[in-house]
């Protein structure tokens, strides 16, 4: 049921125009996909989300086979009968928690603990909520996400912490690619007709490691490609050169994946590397603490804090010409100022759909351009 296609190239740069056909419908591309970590978009409905246009969103395999476990939603019907939504979902594979749980828990915790122990069969997880131990196997990974039920699935990989010394950057890559073989071998005697596969690129911030990856995933008969490891603190600096060094490698004939990135300018750039496909959960996080983003031309952008006080009688909206549900409703920028300073919960929503009302503009006035 999985299909790609480009519909426009650009000539200026690798941008491209595409259609992902999933069997429940079609997504327009580049796409960018809100985080619905648990089953839900903080704080957002699936109705909010459908009236703004979106048409995947990205679920978090780790959390979900926590709570409220995978066998759970399965025998309820999938995910998407779960949650109440009728359109596509992509799920991670846990990889992001190799690394959240693993390197990063270890240097935030002062105490040098990690949560995560990898080997070559998989990972091995402490639960962030009761301490029991539970094994990710890349063929593990694949049951949990069809008991799911997405329509497009992550392989297992290790997301690269920054920095890394070259030596850690390709042992992890190798490890990826272990089991990104170990992933596909399985998939291909145990397909479902009704979802798809990607990999995952890895190498760090070290080029002939990111076009090696680039090529080893590649070869493999994933239905699509993803970059992981970046926007895990290396910087845009890092960030663009990995998007540079990457971004022609991949086949032309496969949507791409830029894990993680969500800001406007990161998310143009991108496109303008190739890439098709973005997540990233500032949108509702920046909402959440009274940060919206704002633009005149659609060209820069910047984000203001409505916490601050130069805000706080401020009878204008967020941002003039905007169709979101907090700017069309006339709520002014003091009105959810004083919300979000309340800690009321409908500052944090007005600011959460205004920051996902302007990411899908966005991707619109890309996608025309293109």
């Amino acid at each position: 049921m999985f299909s790609f296609k480009i519909l426009k190239q650009s000539k200026k740069n690798l941008a491209r125009r595409g259609e992902i056909t999933t069997s429940q419908g079609k997504i327009q591309t580049p796409v960018f996909m809100p985080c619905a970590t648990i089953g839900a978009v903080k704080g957002i409905s699936p109705e909010d989300l459908e009236s703004f246009g979106y048409k995947i969103i990205l679920g978090n395999t780790y959390h979900l086979y926590l709570r409220p476990k995978d066998e759970f939603i399965k025998d309820f019907g999938g995910l998407h009968k779960f949650m109440n939504w009728k359109n596509s979902i992509l799920t991670d594979s846990g990889g992001y928690q190799v690394f959240s749980l693993g390197a990063a828990y270890k240097a935030s915790n002062g105490k040098g603990e990690s949560l995560v122990e990898l080997k070559e069969e998989g990972a091995i997880f402490r639960s962030h909520l009761d301490g029991s131990k539970h094994l990710f196997t890349p063929k593990k990974v694949i049951d949990i996400q069809k008991n799911l039920g997405s329509d497009i699935m992550m392989v297992l990989d290790e997301c690269t912490p920054y920095p890394a010394t070259r030596k850690q950057a390709k042992k992890s890559m190798e490890l990826t690619h272990l089991w990104a073989k170990k992933a596909i071998e399985y998939w291909q005697k145990n397909k479902s007709k009704k979802q798809a596969l990607f990999g995952i690129v890895q190498g760090s911030t070290y080029k002939d490691l990111r076009e090696q990856s680039a090529e080893y995933i590649s070869s493999l008969p994933f239905d699509g490609v993803a970059v992981g490891g970046v926007s895990v603190g290396e910087g845009k600096t890092n960030m663009y050169k990995v998007m540079k060094w990457v971004g022609p490698k991949l086949p032309e004939n496969k949507p791409h994946y830029l894990m993680g990135v969500g800001e406007p300018e990161d998310i143009i750039y991108g496109v303008k590397r190739g890439f098709d496909m973005f997540d990233c959960v500032l949108p509702t996080r920046l909402g959440r603490h009274g940060t919206v983003w704002v633009t005149t031309n659609w060209k820069t952008f910047k984000k203001i804090d409505l916490r601050k006080t130069q805000y706080r009688a401020d009878k204008k909206t967020i941002m003039k010409n905007c169709q979101c549900p907090a700017c069309s409703g006339n709520y002014s920028k003091a009105y959810i100022s004083h919300l979000i300073r309340s800690k009321e919960m409908l500052g944090m929503r007005l600011a959460s759909l205004h920051n996902l009302h302007f990411i899908q503009t966005l991707m619109e006035k890309i996608r025309e351009n293109i």
